[in-house]
């Protein structure tokens, strides 16, 4: 079985995003041996300069990184990313799985985004131009997981 981590830089603290996430967690452990990992979020003022930006970033790579594999596919999701269509997305994971690679992690930002670090050699992954909370895009990840995996074993499920 393959293994699928969601790094993301902040906690849920909503109960119905907490709801969907264990819900899409359930709907995996069909496919998939999922991990949700999170790290703090740095605190952000409201307009921070450039520089506390980039240390603020910085401080959560550093969180981030004691919990990436180097022998995983790292997917990021990140604004300049890919968009895919679903059956897309669906062939990507594909791809990595049968190129031998069966651990995927998949990191999501905070409200700052990510450090360059972080996305340096990953696959870089969009859902829009547009900007998400990070608690929406953890529900929307997942759920494009699930979605991914039904289509790689031909199983229904609504379109």
């Amino acid at each position: 079985m393959s293994r699928t981590d969601i790094l993301c830089v902040g906690r849920l603290k909503e109960r119905y995003w907490t709801e969907a996430v264990a819900e899409y967690s359930k709907r995996l452990s069909a496919y998939t041996d999922l991990r949700i990992l999170e790290v703090k979020d740095e605190k952000a003022p409201e307009k921070a300069s450039e520089a506390e930006a980039k240390a603020i970033l910085a401080a959560e790579a550093e969180s981030l990184k004691k919990h990436l594999d180097a022998k995983a596919c790292r997917i990021v999701l990140a604004i300049e990313g890919k968009q895919y269509s679903s059956e897309e997305f669906a062939a990507l994971l594909d791809a990595k799985y049968t190129g031998g690679i069966s651990h995927l992690q998949f990191v999501i930002g905070g409200s700052l985004g990510l450090d360059e670090e972080i996305k340096k050699g990953a696959v870089l992954l969009s859902f829009s131009k547009m900007t998400f909370p990070h608690q929406l895009m953890r529900v929307v990840l997942l759920e494009q997981i699930y979605r991914a995996h039904k289509i790689l074993k031909g199983e229904p499920y609504h379109k």
